[in-house]
């Protein structure tokens, strides 16, 4: 068994970086499905730890946190080579850093200086008795060398934090849900879950009352978490995500996800064509675009060594909470055409686990081809394999029929969606009788 000691940071830097442990639920679920209390710092350093140790797949690992002498350390052991762990460690420590992940507290900083931090602190919001708040949120727990592709997001619901991980929210429910309907193993899932988030303020969201997205638009991100080099946080943590020891190809880096659209969160991608502007391709007007399911490459600083290939991608829940039967498959918000977008964007990102230097453009027509049948992805979906137009089917059955009580969730199993098109005898059609939605209510 290997094992490594390193210093994370100061004790003043990582507590500004990492919630206190008062704001997580009474109790937590940890990398192994144990219920735990976190009491203090030294817990909530060991829990994120630990999960960023289980998603990168470490094995048999043990996590200890010390504290001394103004600073956290940590000592790590597990039955890996000591090369591995101390990767781990050298990019656990980058990450925190002023050159990385402590840029958000610069950029928090000024916030409370012009006084935009959470402009609804103390008050409930859209009727919700809990009040708002709002704490800086770092991906925690999720990849650090492992990841085979990153999610460009708008910002982390508060429930993360309550529930000391990203992994329990819908939004991560359902995107393992169609990562394993693309084909990614099982095991492999987790390499591809890390999320980069545009505005990284866990605040009310994902069913906690979310309240209108104004409070975090574009101009935030820009202003806050992007701009001179001490609170250049997101470029800096793209760079570091992109590019783990080892990850990506010659001439590319892993690949990028920008997840929104205009139906719904269309913050990141705003976020990324307001930057990049000057390599996006404009429309008729000169208007740079970034449409979903357009891809390219491009460098996250002008003088970054590689490319990164990106695609533009619905949120992960989007098609769960707009997608709806409608006359017209070509378009969203019909399931149809949201379920195939989804499953296009997971393949995008599986095509280069197996080639890390394709171009991005091929890398795009082969997920098109699967799921569509043309290059593109335009026009309603129409895979060449029955089997394909199952999935898109039974994808569509999970987000069509939801149970929001006690916990949201599929009213369905996937197993049971398979079967329910499988038998329908419609030609796998989700919108037509026998499996088709009941109607919907006015306003819903």
């Amino acid at each position: 068994m290997a094992d490594i000691e390193y210093v994370l940071g100061s004790v003043a830097a990582i507590r500004e970086l990492y919630p206190p442990a008062e704001f997580a639920n009474h109790q937590v679920t940890n990398y192994r499905g144990e219920q735990v209390t976190l009491r203090d710092y030294r817990d909530v350093i060991r829990h994120y730890t630990e999960n960023s140790l289980a998603a990168d797949q470490f094995d048999g690992f043990q996590v200890r946190v010390l504290e001394g002498d103004g600073v956290y350390s940590i000592i790590l052991s597990a039955n890996d080579p000591h090369d591995r762990l101390h990767n781990f460690a050298e990019r656990h420590i980058l990450l925190f850093s002023p050159a990385a992940g402590y840029k958000a507290v610069n950029g928090m900083r000024l916030m409370k200086e012009l006084g935009v931090w959470n402009p609804m602190s103390g008050y409930p919001v859209n009727k919700d008795p809990s009040l708002c708040q709002w704490n800086l949120f770092l991906p925690l727990g999720l990849n650090i060398i492992g990841q085979r592709g990153i999610l460009l997001m708008h910002y982390p619901p508060w429930q993360v934090l309550q529930q000391g991980t990203f992994l329990e929210v819908m939004t991560m429910h359902r995107w393992n849900t169609v990562l394993k309907a693309a084909g990614v193993p099982e095991n492999e899932v987790s390499f591809y879950r890390t999320i980069v988030d545009v505005n990284p303020v866990a605040a009310p969201g994902s069913g906690q009352s979310e309240y209108p997205n104004d409070y975090m638009p574009i101009m935030m991100a820009s202003a806050f978490f992007h701009g001179p080099e001490e609170r250049d946080f997101i470029r800096s943590m793209l760079e570091l995500y992109v590019a783990p020891p080892g990850g990506g190809g010659q001439k590319y880096t892993l690949p990028l996800l920008i997840c929104g659209s205009p139906l719904y969160d269309p913050q990141a991608p705003g976020w990324f064509r307001v930057t990049y502007k000057d390599h996006l391709p404009p429309d008729n007007y000169r208007t740079p675009t970034l449409d979903v399911l357009q891809a390219g490459a491009f460098r996250i600083r002008p003088d970054s060594a590689r490319e990164t290939p990106y695609l533009g991608a619905n949120h992960m829940i989007a098609a769960g909470v707009t997608g709806q039967c409608t006359n017209d498959a070509s378009k969203i918000p019909d399931i149809r055409k949201y379920e195939a977008q989804d499953l296009v964007a997971a393949s995008f990102l599986y095509e280069y686990a197996h080639d890390p230097d394709l171009d991005p453009e091929e890398a795009k027509q082969r997920a098109c081809r699967r799921w569509f049948g043309n290059d593109d992805g335009s026009g309603a979906p129409n895979p060449p394999k029955a089997e394909d137009k199952q999935i898109i089917c039974a994808l569509a059955q999970t987000d069509l029929f939801f149970v929001s009580t006690p916990l949201p969730h599929p009213k369905y199993t996937w197993e049971e969606c398979l079967k329910r098109c499988a038998d329908a005898g419609n030609g796998n059609s989700p919108c037509d009788p026998p499996i088709n939605p009941p109607p919907r209510e006015e306003g819903s």
